[in-house]
């Protein structure tokens, strides 16, 4: 009986360790991150360092753009969304031979995107014009579909 006592005082003091250190770790990705949070969700950690997902835009920032009655273009997607995880390899290129500024806003770290935005489904990429929507395209597309909407209404 001595014996099980120890060897699961043993199990629980390494469970302890490991979730110790993984939340060390966790702390040490988040330090100074983009998004100006302590507590991330452990899919936008991972993304902290993808180049993919380095123009990434706050909700207070884009509120002031659009109330500046700026024209930006914004893509609005969700880490943990595999059509998000298809589309960003796809429309990130297109944007960039484009030369037009896409902006990333992350709908997992700032839900109330989805109701300021009126943002039903992800991925979904808004233009606005003088901090108006004027267009938007929703869902996973070809690069073409992203370069004729580019072409339509950034350009």
């Amino acid at each position: 009986m001595k014996k099980i006592i120890i060897f699961l005082v043993i199990i629980i003091g390494l469970f302890a360790a490991i979730a110790v250190i993984t939340k060390m770790q966790q702390n040490e990705k988040v330090e100074g991150n983009i998004y100006n949070k302590d507590d991330l969700n452990p899919a936008t950690i991972d993304q902290l360092d993808d180049p993919l997902y380095q123009n990434i835009i706050l909700p207070n920032d884009l509120n002031k753009k659009l109330k500046a009655k700026e024209d930006v273009t914004v893509y609005f997607f969700s880490p943990t969304c595999s059509y998000c995880q298809q589309t960003t390899p796809i429309v990130n290129p297109v944007a960039e031979d484009l030369d037009i500024n896409l902006l990333q806003f992350n709908l997992l770290e700032f839900e109330h995107g989805f109701n300021d935005y009126n943002i039903t489904h992800t991925p979904t990429l808004i233009h606005f014009k003088n901090g108006m929507e004027e267009a938007r395209i929703v869902g996973a597309h070809p690069a073409e579909d992203f370069e004729a909407f580019f072409d339509e209404n950034v350009k």
